[in-house]
């Protein structure tokens, strides 16, 4: 599995929970997400295409920091 970085454009508990519950929707996906610093670390061997996808359902701004 591959680790990736995002900066997602979160600002309160409710928007972390919108990352929490799309991501919930992937298969074999783990993740960490990090509110005060606005990122979330993704596990997963799906591509990072669909993972940006996936986090732009949420309606927020997403970016790919890169691989960890």
């Amino acid at each position: 599995m591959s680790k990736h970085e995002f900066f997602v454009d979160m600002t309160c508990e409710g928007c972390s929970n919108a990352v929490t519950r799309v991501l919930q929707k992937l298969e074999d996906v783990q993740f960490d997400i990090d509110l005060s610093n606005k990122k979330v670390l993704i596990e997963s061997n799906h591509s990072v295409k669909e993972l940006t996808d996936c986090l732009k359902k949420t309606g927020k701004d997403v970016q790919y920091i890169g691989k960890k």
